[in-house]
């Protein structure tokens, strides 16, 4: 028996056990997931304990700016948006 038939004999062992090794680490990845997705779903713990602002609300000094954002509005919000100058739309 020579190289070609040993190696195409051991060839669909190879292939059968490496299947069944991935299809097993496949399941474990998902049931790691499946229960995490099943937990109680609890708020966002702050591990800091400090307050957090972002940097683009402050101003050169480090003060939480005063002047207007800018602010954008993407389709399907059924709010109307508000006009700063009070009156109705243009």
């Amino acid at each position: 028996m020579g190289w070609p038939e040993m190696l195409g004999s051991l060839f669909p062992l190879l292939y059968g056990a490496l299947f069944v090794g991935l299809l097993w680490q496949a399941f474990r990845v998902m049931s790691k997931g499946f229960r995490a997705a099943s937990g109680p779903i609890s708020d966002p713990v702050d591990r800091t304990g400090q307050v957090t602002v972002h940097p683009e609300l402050l101003d050169s000094e480090g003060r939480i700016t005063e002047e207007a954002l800018l602010t954008v509005r993407f389709g399907g919000d059924e709010e109307q948006p508000q006009n700063p100058s009070g009156t109705g739309t243009e």
